[in-house]
C-alpha cells in the first residue's frame, strides 16, 4: 500500500533475517570462487537460516504486528470519506 507506514521491513526480525542471509550469500560467493563445495553449501545453509531466524523472530512478536479488524474497518471508512470529499470538490 503506497500510503501506509506499517514499517515494511523495518523490524528487528526483518533486519536480522536479511543480515544473516547476506552474510551467508557472501560466504557462499567466496567459496564458489574458491571452488570449495563444502564452504559453498555452508554459505547456502546460512542464507536459508536467515529466513528461518527472521520467521521465528516474527512469530515471537518482533515483526510487523497484525492490524486489528477495527483498525482495518476504520481505515476503509476513512478512505471512503476522503473519496467522497474529493468527488464533492470536483
Amino acid at each position: 500500500m503506497a500510503g501506509s507506514s506499517g514499517g515494511h521491513g523495518h523490524t528487528p526480525a526483518a533486519w536480522t533475517g536479511v543480515i544473516i542471509s547476506f552474510i551467508g550469500f557472501c560466504v557462499a560467493s567466496v567459496f564458489i570462487v574458491a571452488a570449495n563445495p563444502i564452504g559453498f553449501w555452508a554459505g547456502t545453509a546460512l542464507t536459508l537460516l536467515g529466513g528461518v531466524v527472521g520467521g521465528v523472530m516474527k512469530m515471537a512478536g518482533l515483526g510487523t504486528p497484525k492490524e486489528s479488524a477495527e483498525m482495518t474497518a476504520a481505515r476503509e471508512e476513512a478512505g471512503l470519506k476522503a473519496r467522497a470529499r474529493l468527488a464533492e470538490a470536483r
